[in-house]
């Protein structure tokens, strides 16, 4: 079994008795950062190099020993920031490259976003359970989607539907019919103003689009656990 909490924005905490990762790590309020660093962090993943998503990528790191994975060119970035070399997974990794972490495999895909440093990317994790998640990243919809679902039995798509930046309620929604996913956690809402208040958009378009696909709504802090 497999725990997944999600820490708010585009943060999320991934834990099995073997492996605990943390995606993302950008938080609201200091609740949030705590809860990510309670028990251990093995692995920091980032997926791309803005503010609200490298956040404490750097001091969890530093404080806890984490490994940091991150692409090639965010890695650089963040190793200025203070993350150790020795730390960081192949000094940066690279689309469509696998890595591991304590059971754990780890596989870049492509976003479609901007980033400050290097280029913005996704995530499609294993974990040592065989549950398969994928962590769009800021991105818009787009058709290789349609390969990660066809290549991985996706579990649960972590996916932003808060629009302006990234893709919006809809568009979201087609990409559960791309990626096939059993389940769907939406993120990157209700941060900023600007961004969209709740998923009640989203949840119509999924059961209009991909009525297969269970929605799992959650606040931030809140935590579920899945199986294979």
């Amino acid at each position: 079994m497999s725990t997944i909490t999600w820490l708010g924005h585009a943060a999320f905490k991934l834990e099995s008795p073997e492996v605990s990762i943390v995606i993302d790590p950008f938080f609201t309020d200091d609740r949030l950062a705590a809860q990510a660093e309670e028990g251990r962090v093995d692995l920091v993943l980032v997926t791309h190099d803005h503010a609200d998503h490298t956040g404490s990528a750097a001091d969890i790191c530093q404080r806890t020993g984490a490994q940091l994975g991150a692409i090639v060119g965010t890695a650089e970035r963040l190793q200025q920031a203070g993350v150790p070399q020795e730390q960081i997974i192949f000094g940066g990794f690279n689309m469509g490259g696998t890595v591991e972490c304590k059971g754990a495999r780890i596989t870049m895909t492509q976003a479609y976003h901007s980033s400050m440093s290097g280029a913005p990317a996704g995530y499609i994790i294993t974990m040592p359970d065989g549950l398969v998640v994928y962590h769009a990243g800021d991105t818009c919809l787009f058709s290789g989607m349609s390969l990660w679902g066809r290549l991985y039995p996706i579990d649960v798509a972590l996916l932003p539907v808060g629009g302006v930046y990234t893709m919006d309620a809809r568009q979201a929604a087609m990409a559960c019919g791309l990626l096939k996913c059993a389940h769907v956690i939406p993120m990157h809402w209700g941060t900023f103003p600007i961004l969209a208040q709740d998923t009640e958009e989203f949840q119509k378009f999924l059961a209009a689009q991909v009525p297969g696909c269970r929605c799992v709504n959650m606040l931030p802090g809140d935590s579920v656990d899945f199986s294979r």
